[in-house]
């Protein structure tokens, strides 16, 4: 389970150190009609190496604050510090 905080309608996606405890990530996409949450999926299946349909957000859809599970990962969630 990764604990999330989330900033949509930055310059670019990518990890950004740490927030409130959280794993602090910025989305190039802006919080419109599920863009931000879809590009979340993306952005951490990639990284993690799961399928997109094996990445969920648990808690949070309509916050920053987000709770989200990968399945399936081929990757450790420690690959995103590098991301």
């Amino acid at each position: 389970m990764l604990e999330l905080h989330v900033q949509p309608g930055a310059r670019r996606t990518e990890v950004a150190g740490i927030h409130g405890g959280r794993l602090k990530i910025r989305l190039a996409a802006r919080a419109v009609e599920g863009a931000a949450n879809a590009a979340l999926v993306e952005f951490l299946a990639g990284v993690l190496g799961a399928a997109r349909s094996n990445v969920t957000i648990e808690t949070g859809k309509n916050s920053r604050r987000k709770r989200v599970s990968v399945g399936g990962a081929r990757r450790a969630p420690e690959a995103l510090v590098s991301a």
